[in-house]
């Protein structure tokens, strides 16, 4: 079963290997761009250096251009060329032609521009020529002789191979840079994704580390971006801890009370087995019959309190009918045989809603009927009421009311007797002391309250009070 659960643990996302690759993608992305940007610069900054050079040349040599006795003369200035042979791998090409298209000199078959130059403005462009990307550079210029004028259009071309080197070289230099920049940029990414989860490591070293009994809150120093979840883990272990105790405490009572009417039973039951009169087998027969049913209704009510704590905490609370659940309460707790107990059931003529657990608050309104019909004097009268108060307010509440005729309870015992096993001084016997526990404990669960008083003539009035919902 281990081996299942690692690689079920590895296929797992992590927060770790998440960061890496989205932060390691952005520095890539962002090199590569760098990249890109360095290589266009490279590229366009060898253009810029040698198209002045270029132009520089063609100007130079359109400065030699002149019209004598109608014929056109070039005193070429080798200088101007001179100037672009200081790139000894590239080849130049020049020639002087006419507006006509007529060549003065240079190469005839250098490749015309895309369109005509205007006086003044070079025009650059690049062309195939013998062979090699060529970058041209063509400009005019007016020529005026004594007898005539014309414009002479002077077209130089360098081959690129030298700045092609040029831009080659100022990009491997920024490659070099950027690669630099990049291992940093990834080592920095690394640091900071370890030393931005070594607080979870703490907090879980910390955590694996504690005894198992151990639901303190945790108190150690967490990133703002971990307090959400150490508050939520520490309500969590509040939450815990406290059933925890809930727990251990029900079991110690659940047993210490068990452990007694056990023990009565089994010495009955011993009694039993030692008498030879038949009639005191019977009584003790009947004994045992008695103290069963008692462990019968006690367990029962043990249960009952084991399901209120644990669906208490569940929290799964839907929109209710009081009324309804009334009504079924009633069907489950009053008798359906033998004499039934006279009952007075008085509801409004509202829908009266709440939310809840519908079976926790059926239970709790069982416990209260049961007690009314069990310490009510004959003949017994309940009177069931559901009212609304405060309708108008900004909480209103549904109220329910069971009232008995039974003989009330004493002062003293108005708070006590919701204390579990803890029954009233004139309570009859029989009974465990959970029912009022257990209501108490379905009622403030669902945000309410419970009330004791004693009715005027006699009898004991029970009010819950819960949270109303207004449609």
């Amino acid at each position: 079963m281990a081996e299942p659960a690692r690689a079920a643990a590895g296929r797992r996302d992590s927060i770790r290997k998440t960061l890496l690759i989205y932060l390691g993608a952005l520095s890539l992305i962002g090199a590569a761009l760098l990249f890109l940007a360095a290589r266009s610069y490279g590229r366009a900054a060898a253009d810029r250096s040698y198209d002045h050079l270029l132009i520089a040349s063609a100007l130079s040599i359109a400065d030699s251009v002149a019209l004598v006795d109608g014929q056109w003369q070039v005193d070429l200035p080798y200088a101007a060329l001179d100037l672009l042979a200081m790139a000894p791998e590239d080849r130049v090409f020049y020639r002087v032609s006419s507006r006509e298209g007529q060549a003065i000199t240079g190469y005839a078959d250098l490749p015309a521009p895309p369109s005509p130059p205007r006086d003044g403005q070079p025009r650059l462009f690049d062309a195939m020529y013998r062979g090699e990307n060529t970058r041209f550079v063509a400009v005019s210029r007016w020529v005026a002789g004594p007898a005539a004028q014309g414009q002479a259009i002077v077209q130089v071309g360098q081959t690129r191979r030298a700045r092609e080197a040029l831009a080659d070289d100022m990009v491997l230099r920024a490659l070099v840079a950027i690669v630099a920049l990049s291992l940093a940029a990834l080592a920095l990414v690394w640091i900071g994704v370890y030393r931005a989860l070594r607080p979870l490591q703490r907090l879980e070293r910390e955590l694996s580390e504690r005894d198992p009994s151990d639901l303190r809150p945790v108190a150690r120093e967490v990133p703002a971006e971990l307090d959400q979840t150490v508050e939520s883990l520490n309500r969590f272990m509040a939450r815990l801890a406290a059933s925890n105790e809930t727990l251990r405490a029900f079991m110690g009572e659940a047993a210490h009370q068990m452990r007694t009417p056990l023990a009565a039973l089994r010495a009955q039951a011993q009694l039993a087995l030692d008498e030879d009169d038949p009639a005191e087998q019977r009584r003790s027969l009947e004994t045992i019959e008695r103290n069963a049913s008692h462990m019968s209704r006690l367990l029962n009510q043990l249960l009952s309190d084991a399901s209120a704590i644990h669906r208490s905490h569940l929290q799964q609370f839907e929109t209710v009918d009081l009324a309804e659940l009334l009504h079924q309460a009633m069907f489950e707790a009053v008798p359906q045989s033998g004499p039934r107990p006279d009952l007075h059931l008085a509801l409004t003529s509202e829908a009266v809603r709440v939310r809840g657990d519908a079976l926790l608050l059926r239970e709790a309104i069982k416990n209260l009927i049961d007690n009314a019909l069990k310490h009510g004097r004959a003949p017994l009268q309940i009177a069931l009421t559901t009212a609304s108060e405060g309708a108008a307010a900004a909480a209103p509440t549904a109220v329910l009311t069971i009232a008995d005729h039974g003989p009330g309870i004493a002062p003293a015992d108005a708070q006590t007797v919701f204390e579990r096993f803890v029954r009233g001084r004139d309570a009859a016997a029989g009974g465990a002391g959970l029912g009022l526990a257990i209501v108490k404990r379905i009622v403030e669960s669902h945000g309410g309250a419970i009330d004791l008083s004693n009715r005027v003539g006699g009898g004991l009035v029970v009010t819950l009070r819960l949270p109303r919902v207004t449609v």
